[in-house]
């Protein structure tokens, strides 16, 4: 989750050069080149089920495909404190999923963390200055006000989303290995994204294209499609989802330590504050339990 914040604050430049969907299709595409030998199925393996071919679609759909849509078009209706509000609810519904479809326990402990994690991102989110410019009184005011409440909707429909993602890879590690599960919601990730990516590259001026940016697509493509998946169903395969979930927080939090460091960007003393209750979470979910 830290390398995912850390990929999110750096490809600003990416999103100012390339389509949205372009750019997602070809993360995507690179993703498949990279991961080819990861989708020949292993000797030790069972036969795919059909509830489990389910779950990989759904996976690479609700973690891949709608939670971007959601996201990007969300943050473009609201402003970007309220949007990193509704985010801070992550957390806590991965851990209603998990109890309510993994019948996972949850102890008083883990509450605490979700707690802290969903404090420390409110905080962080709060520190924030807003952005969004003055509206103008009368029916443009209101227009705003509609276009706000549906920004937060689809917000809160990327929470879903991403808590959808951390419950369902939990059930896909019990009958696939890390690196087939990050392999083939990859290789439908690039399936669903083909139409509209392929309709945006046919006019699209590929050589006006700087060369860093090329090389800065590729370092997005292997982080967000390889590595931070084949990471995250890794550490799955062993600890609880509504434990995991706990360890979003390190999203909001690594994307900011990267705008301070790399981008130049300050940190302020609520900042700071919203930073350490958030890691004590992290501390109070991974802290070892009494046998």
């Amino acid at each position: 989750m830290s390398l995912v914040g850390s990929y999110v604050a750096l490809s600003k430049p990416l999103a100012a050069a390339l389509p949205v969907f372009l750019l997602a299709w070809l993360r995507f595409g690179i993703g498949v080149l990279a991961m080819l030998p990861w989708l020949k199925k292993p000797a030790d393996e069972p036969p795919m089920t059909a509830q489990t071919r389910q779950l990989v679609f759904l996976e690479s759909f609700l973690g891949n495909f709608l939670f971007s849509i959601c996201m990007l078009y969300g943050v473009s209706l609201t402003s970007a404190v309220s949007a990193g509000v509704i985010m801070a609810a992550i957390p806590a519904v991965v851990a209603l999923m998990s109890w309510a479809f993994l019948r996972e326990r949850i102890g008083a402990r883990i509450w605490g963390a979700v707690a802290c994690a969903a404090l420390g991102i409110g905080l962080l989110a709060l520190s924030k200055p807003e952005h969004s410019a003055t509206a103008a009184p009368g029916p443009a005011a209101d227009l705003a006000s509609q276009r706000a409440w549906l920004g937060n909707l689809l917000v809160f429909g990327a929470v879903l989303c991403e808590a959808a993602y951390a419950v369902i890879g939990k059930k896909l590690t019990g009958a696939l290995g890390p690196k087939r599960i990050s392999s083939l919601i990859n290789l439908w990730g690039f399936v669903l994204m083909t139409p509209m990516g392929l309709y945006l590259a046919l006019d699209f001026d590929f050589p006006a294209v700087a060369s860093g940016t090329w090389v800065l697509l590729v370092f997005y493509a292997l982080a967000a499609s390889v590595w931070t998946v084949w990471l995250w169903m890794t550490g799955l395969k062993r600890v609880p989802a509504a434990q995991a979930g706990v360890f979003t927080v390190m999203l909001p939090v690594s994307a900011a330590l990267v705008g301070v460091v790399v981008l130049g960007e300050t940190l302020s003393s609520a900042q700071m504050l919203a930073f350490a209750v958030a890691l004590v979470g992290v501390v109070l979910a991974t802290l070892p339990g009494r046998r």
